[in-house]
């Protein structure tokens, strides 16, 4: 998508909070891979989701700097906790002073660790999952979160598109190749309706029956 599209989107689209403004900001000012944080759009998509939805509990899959989890918690209903698992406990540290300065750290439990590792010891169902961990491991992700998310549940998986990797079969890399495993699983998974957006880099939206 070009700059002027992309700007035309965030001017007709709502005010993301000022906090995710500033994650936003200083994501891309201090650290390494600042496109891994989720961006306005997709951000106010996330948060427009969670509100429909209305979810008691929440998985994520990949915490990063804390950007999508507040957006996420903004719809949990009254009680309801978002769980964000982030392997690298120094950015994890970072994410936790930004939901902490949000206002949602009541409603979010940052737990550091490898989440295949991590997941199957929550023993917790869930409304809603995202998925935006390491892209080596979507396969395995999918497998591990599915039987933890309710029925009429929803799971929303981030980078499926990988820049447009996936439809070239030039790439062969790891992340390429287990991106390519994960979209066609979760194409011939009978248990899951599905849409694939081409929102920003590829965003997956599932809903289990």
């Amino acid at each position: 998508m070009n700059i002027e599209l992309e700007t035309y989107l965030e001017e007709h689209s709502s005010e993301e909070l000022p906090i995710l403004r500033k994650i936003y900001r200083e994501t891309h000012i201090r650290y390494l891979n600042p496109r891994m944080v989720c961006g306005r759009v997709q951000g106010l998509l996330l948060v427009f989701l969670s509100k429909m939805i209305q979810p008691g509990h929440i998985l994520e899959i990949g915490t990063y700097t804390g950007y999508s989890a507040i957006c996420l918690a903004q719809g949990l209903r009254s009680g309801g906790l978002l769980y964000t698992i982030e392997v690298d406990e120094e950015i994890a540290e970072v994410a936790r002073q930004y939901i902490e300065e949000s206002g949602f750290s009541q409603a979010i439990r940052l737990v550091t660790g490898n989440a295949l590792e991590v997941v199957p010891k929550l023993n917790i169902k869930f409304d809603l999952i995202y998925i935006d961990g390491e892209k080596r491991e979507y396969p395995q992700y999918l497998e591990t979160c599915l039987p933890l998310l309710n029925t009429g549940g929803y799971l929303i998986a981030d980078n499926v598109l990988w820049d447009g990797k996936v439809t070239d079969p030039k790439y062969t890399d790891k992340p390429t190749q287990a991106l390519r495993k994960f979209n066609d699983a979760v194409k011939k998974h009978p248990s899951l309706e599905k849409v694939l957006l081409p929102l920003r880099d590829g965003l997956f939206l599932c809903r289990k029956i």
